[in-house]
């Protein structure tokens, strides 16, 4: 039988082993070197032997044979895939002394005086992708997502050719999360769009969007028949082998494995060094065959990347270098306004199509109402657009000579024209707002409701813009309390929606009811408390009875927390329709875990934690959410400031970085003895 393996002829098991081996080497000349060994024909000539053999003894079918790359069934949806070492941004630098400023604070951080060595590289605009191998394997494939969880597109990542399925060498880690971009060259941009148009289907607006487009797509088999690519620039979780000891060395070592990595990068010395790589890959831009929109400088050696450790959701030893934004010139057809959910009305300057930075732009915001006046921008001007920062449209300025006699002046209305409410500016504000709050205005009762419901507030799945849009609009929805009294019946009319989506939907809003003290003030969407702030207003009052009676003093003890923001704080928890608000969310069943009275404990102030490993009970976020209440912050890398290493089972190359630094390694148990006793954590 050809599906037992002791049938298989030996000729056709060597056979079959040896065509994967010479494919899998065809196809790294050919993705990886940029150096084709044969002509296409010969590869497909030895692809469809491969396949003609596996067809006849399926057994001999294997995960990393090149056949497999074509893409499976659709899937149903994307699965979450929570990263073991979140998937952190880099801060960016627009200016020759942002980038001197940079240097020297990485001197400052490692107490030297000496030139520092950098490795430059490129910054790719595509789709950051984390790679999971394990004992040379591919087994996961995961956007980034919001840094913490991203989504599983492993079948549509076998269909990359330039990623190799199986890593090259004898001895590969037992796992290895190798970090990169997924992105598409130019040319097969163009070809793509080529084909859109032959087939009368919508183009794409850049390689970005077409890169990201594909590989979101639940069909592998549409992914397999767009060609991506994939460079390599970082790494997450390493066990089972030695961390290279300097960035670029990481990069080498990746080569050797078949991963492929980008060309034009280089080591540089100081300041002086960083700028000339920028400027040449400055004069070098358009000649690359992909799409950038910056580079990056990253400290070389990983020790000193371990001593200068992080800031915030950022590595202190790298900095995004970007270029200038691209500009493009159009007609101002009209201003309109855009109203926010705290009421802010944003002037958008409504523009005749315009291609910038390969993206067309049909609106950019004009900030304010000072702006524009600042600006003198009118109605039928034509102005110059740039994508700030390569992603948001503004107006930069109007072009004198081309005002036309009929230009007009904007004027900021009297009544919202979302709900006609009086627009009022406060003193000393730059931003006027609509006073209707959320109960008369249908515009901050979406973005409000869409706050409260989004990951790092509530977390309530499955209500997204379209839905929240319909409940606004029939009217289902006043407050955010109001989700809390949803029915079946209620949800299964809306649009789009059935019964199983909307029990779902249901599900997930009685999931939200157990929440955190941290989380809950962050969803209120109390002007300028961001998620920082939140977390800092928790942990130091320990109650929400004991923030809504702080005066103006008592906020200014917490950290995080200026005259502005206690200010602001104070307005809110005066508003008797947001004390309301929060009584009904507690009386609809929504909870947290609160300090007994006033101040919680926090035996853990001034220290930071870094996880690594299986915890035996706890999982990392119940952990880390466990230091935090208990005043301590967690970090996601370990540094000579770092406190305490909690290792569980399986710990990596945290671990092993603890112990040449010298930091303290604890487990569990010794965690657990240095929180406060359960009772002094329930309410």
């Amino acid at each position: 039988m050809p599906n037992d393996p002791l049938a298989i002829p030996s000729a056709a098991t060597e056979r079959a082993a040896q065509l994967r081996v010479e494919l899998a080497r065809h196809n790294h000349a050919y993705y990886v070197l940029d150096n084709p060994t044969i002509p296409d024909a010969d590869y497909d000539k030895l692809f469809r032997e491969l396949q003609a053999i596996e067809q006849d003894y399926p057994a001999l079918v294997s995960s990393d044979s090149p056949t497999q790359r074509v893409g499976g069934a659709p899937l149903p949806q994307f699965e979450q895939v929570r990263h073991s070492v979140p998937m952190l941004s880099i801060n960016n630098g627009f200016r020759d002394e942002d980038i001197v400023n940079f240097d020297r604070r990485v001197r400052e951080g490692l107490k030297t005086e000496a030139g520092v060595e950098y490795h430059c590289e490129l910054k790719f605009d595509g789709l950051a992708i984390n790679l999971r191998y394990e004992n040379g394997l591919l087994v996961n494939a995961a956007t980034r997502g919001d840094g913490a969880t991203g989504e599983n597109v492993t079948a549509n990542i076998r269909t990359v050719r330039a990623i190799p399925l199986r890593l090259q060498g004898d001895k590969p880690p037992a796992i290895i999360d190798i970090r990169g971009e997924v992105l598409m060259f130019k040319a097969d941009f163009a070809s793509l769009n080529a084909r859109q148009r032959d087939a009368g289907q919508r183009e794409f607006a850049n390689p970005r969007n077409a890169a990201a487009g594909s590989l979101r797509q639940l069909d592998p088999r549409i992914t397999a028949k767009r060609s991506l690519r994939f460079f390599a620039y970082g790494i997450g979780v390493l066990e089972g082998a030695a961390l290279p000891a300097s960035h670029s060395a990481l990069l080498d070592w990746y080569m050797q494995m078949g991963i492929p990595v980008a060309a034009e990068r280089r080591i540089a010395d100081g300041a002086e060094g960083l700028l000339a790589f920028y400027r040449d890959i400055g004069l070098r831009r358009a000649q690359l065959p992909y799409e950038i929109d910056g580079v990056v400088y990253k400290v070389n050696a990983v020790a000193q990347q371990a001593q200068l450790g992080f800031v915030s959701r950022a590595p202190r030893f790298a900095l995004a270098h970007k270029f200038p934004a691209e500009e493009a010139m159009t007609i101002v057809q009209d201003i309109g306004l855009q109203v926010g959910r705290t009421g802010a009305m944003t002037p958008v300057a409504r523009l005749a199509p315009v291609l910038v930075g390969g993206v067309t732009v049909t609106n950019a915001t004009l900030h304010n109402e000072d702006e524009v006046r600042r600006k003198d921008i009118q109605i039928g001007d034509t102005v110059i657009v740039r994508r700030a920062g390569d992603v948001i449209p503004e107006v930069v300025s109007f072009v004198p000579e081309l005002r036309p006699a009929d230009a007009r002046p904007f004027v900021m209305p009297a009544l919202c024209p979302v709900c006609a409410s009086p627009i009022v500016r406060p003193e000393e504000e730059a931003v006027a707002r609509c006073s209707g709050g959320w109960v008369k205005c249908p515009a901050q009762r979406k973005g409000g409701l869409l706050h409260f419901v989004s990951r790092r507030a509530m977390d309530i799945e499955g209500l997204g813009d379209q839905l929240v849009d319909q409940m606004v609009e029939r009217n289902v929805v006043t407050t955010a309390a109001d989700l809390y009294r949803l029915g079946l019946g209620s949800l299964a009319t809306m649009e789009r929606m059935a019964d199983k989506s909307a029990a779902n939907v249901l599900k997930a809003i009685e999931k939200s009811k157990s929440t955190t003290l941290a989380r809950f003030i962050y969803a209120l969407g109390i002007r300028h408390v961001g998620e920082s702030t939140a977390k800092e207003l928790a942990r130091h009052f320990g109650s929400m009875d004991a923030l809504q009676k702080a005066d103006e003093a008592q906020l200014l003890d917490v950290a995080d927390v200026g005259p502005v923001v206690a200010r602001s704080i104070l307005q809110f928890m005066a508003d008797p329709m947001n004390v309301e608000l929060i009584e009904q969310l507690r009386a609809n069943g929504v909870h947290w875990e609160e300090g007994a009275s006033g101040a919680r404990p926090k035996p853990l102030a001034g220290l930071t934690f870094v996880l690594t490993g299986t915890l035996p009970t706890l999982s990392r976020d119940d952990a880390a959410e466990q230091i935090e209440m208990a005043g301590g912050k967690v970090a996601g890398s370990v540094s000579k400031k770092t406190s305490y290493v909690v290792a569980g089972s399986d710990a990596g190359s945290k671990l092993a970085k603890a112990e040449t630094l010298g930091v303290p390694v604890i487990d569990e148990a010794a965690l657990l003895g240095m929180l406060p006793p359960s009772n002094e954590s329930e309410s």
